[in-house]
């Protein structure tokens, strides 16, 4: 789904994002998932350069959801080491909270189109409970992606 990542969007695409996890009847990662995609969101709409545009994409594997956010800002993300933040701040504690809450998670370059933040949350619902045909999150005008295969099971930032 690609939008401006600005605050009256992110609260549309957490609602979004839970939709669909109950279609997939993956309700217990609801929570995660809608936190995670929020603060990927909020670092696009805080940090991003030249604009706030980003893709925001859903992807089922076999036993993982990847959450994965693109935007076109090639600086990978800084992780703040949370010891050094202030007790009171109100920045600077999404992505270790991405982390903490993740299976995995990391950061690459998109080649000359900016990065991808991504996490991954393990999936507790076996595949004959899985509807069918598992659908994308996208838009009219974009076609249905998938991954091949799985995600990794550490975190990693490119640099």
């Amino acid at each position: 789904m690609e939008l401006q990542a600005l605050p009256s969007r992110i609260g549309q695409v957490r609602r979004i994002v839970s939709a669909h996890l109950r279609y997939w009847h993956l309700d217990s990662l609801i929570d995660r998932a809608a936190l995670g995609v929020t603060e990927l969101l909020t670092n696009v709409h805080l940090h991003a350069q030249p604009d706030k545009s980003c893709t925001v994409e859903l992807e089922l594997l076999l036993d993982r959801l990847m959450v994965s956010v693109r935007d076109h800002d090639p600086r990978l993300p800084v992780v703040e080491d949370i010891g050094k933040i202030a007790p009171l701040a109100t920045e600077g504690r999404g992505l270790a909270m991405v982390a903490a809450m993740s299976e995995s998670w990391g950061a690459r370059p998109d080649g000359d189109r900016g990065k991808v933040v991504w996490f991954t949350l393990p999936t507790s619902v076996p595949p004959a409970a899985m509807p069918a045909r598992v659908p994308a999150l996208v838009t009219a005008e974009q076609p249905a992606r998938r991954l091949a295969g799985p995600a990794p099971a550490r975190s990693a930032v490119a640099g």
